[in-house]
């Protein structure tokens, strides 16, 4: 299966960083976080990438024409006009860049890199949550219930502890930390759909996460893989920092290459 990337989004959350780049080529560990996102699906096997390109995303481009010179040692030769590639470090991944457009929804992204999925079922992600999700497991899911769309559901922990208050005298009566557990299942991405899935977006405009997820809802065609294990979205500059803390520490929790 293809692994379609949405990275078009102009990341307004992170503007510190997304004034000057989009939001997947905000690096974690002097790297993109988009590089992480496909590092895990590389992990198991699934090294052919549709990237959804739209705010800024010459810059995504120039990162992956430029990759082989970047991560190897090279020798120019100016007089002949030729340059020589050290240590040919590469990564086993074909890469399509498909401009979708500035301001288009989700749907309208997914609707304009169709001719490039062979008519096949698609895997599909956001460029900017990492997680130790195991890939081979969802797909087993999929394929277990085979219903058109399945995505994966994760119990992000909250970002503020939960206070209980007396409703008659305004005291606090539990103070609770930040636990997991508590937490509502959240969309994390890393989701499967058929080529049904088509049938379910009637308009460029639409956001995937709203109309068509409800006519899926309606029609029962969406599963949930349930993730009990580590997932984290970089939304704001704290999120980056999160991550960045992980990654230094030599044990983050979506290195799982």
């Amino acid at each position: 299966m293809k692994v379609v990337i949405l990275a078009g989004g102009r990341g307004s959350r992170l503007s510190e960083e997304t004034n000057i780049k989009p939001k997947p080529m905000v690096e974690i560990g002097d790297v993109p976080i988009l590089w992480h996102i496909m590092k895990i699906y590389s992990h198991y096997g699934y090294n052919d990438f549709v990237i959804c390109c739209g705010y800024k995303g010459e810059l995504i481009k120039q990162y992956f024409t430029d990759y082989r010179i970047r991560t190897s040692d090279i020798t120019v030769n100016m007089r002949d006009d030729f340059i020589k590639i050290h240590q040919n470090i590469i990564e086993p991944w074909n890469v399509t860049l498909a401009d979708t457009g500035l301001n288009t929804n989700t749907a309208g992204r997914i609707m304009r890199v169709r001719k490039y999925l062979d008519g096949e079922p698609f895997m599909l992600t956001y460029g900017d949550g990492v997680s130790d999700v195991n890939i081979n497991k969802i797909v087993e899911f999929h394929n277990q219930n085979k219903r058109v769309a399945t995505i994966t559901a994760a119990k992000p922990a909250g970002r503020w502890g939960a206070i209980q208050i007396s409703e008659k005298q305004g005291i606090v009566e539990t103070f609770q930390e930040k636990d997991k557990m508590n937490e509502a299942w959240v969309n994390s991405g890393f989701a499967i759909f058929e080529q049904d899935l088509f049938k379910y977006l009637e308009s460029e405009e639409e956001q995937l996460e709203k109309e068509p997820y409800d006519r899926l809802v309606a029609e029962k065609q969406i599963d949930a893989y349930k993730h009990y294990g580590f997932w984290h979205a970089m939304d704001t500059v704290n999120d980056r920092a999160v991550l960045e803390e992980y990654w230094k520490s030599g044990s983050a929790p979506w290195k799982v290459w």
